[in-house]
């Protein structure tokens, strides 16, 4: 028995090139975010995201998240200590 034709996957050549593209596709999309957000994480010191980010897999969300939104840098000028 063919296990392909019992759980219903086509089987043609073409299906499998296209699958294999775009599951190559998918893994340099999360693979240029992940260590975007990874390198992002280390500069900055953040043990705690770096892990994060590190384990979780959400093929890319979580990194674009961290890099647009939770890595910002605060609007407000550090003031210099006055004497």
């Amino acid at each position: 028995m063919d296990w392909h034709n019992f759980v219903g996957i086509p089987t043609t050549p073409g299906f499998a090139g296209a699958a294999g593209m775009l599951f190559a596709v998918v893994v340099l999309w999360s693979i240029i975010w992940k260590g975007l957000a990874l390198w992002k994480a280390a500069k900055k010191g953040s043990k705690v995201w770096f892990v994060f980010l590190l384990v979780v897999n959400t093929v890319g969300i979580l990194e674009i998240l961290y890099l647009y939104v939770f890595s910002r840098k605060s609007k407000q000028p550090i003031e210099a200590p006055k004497m």
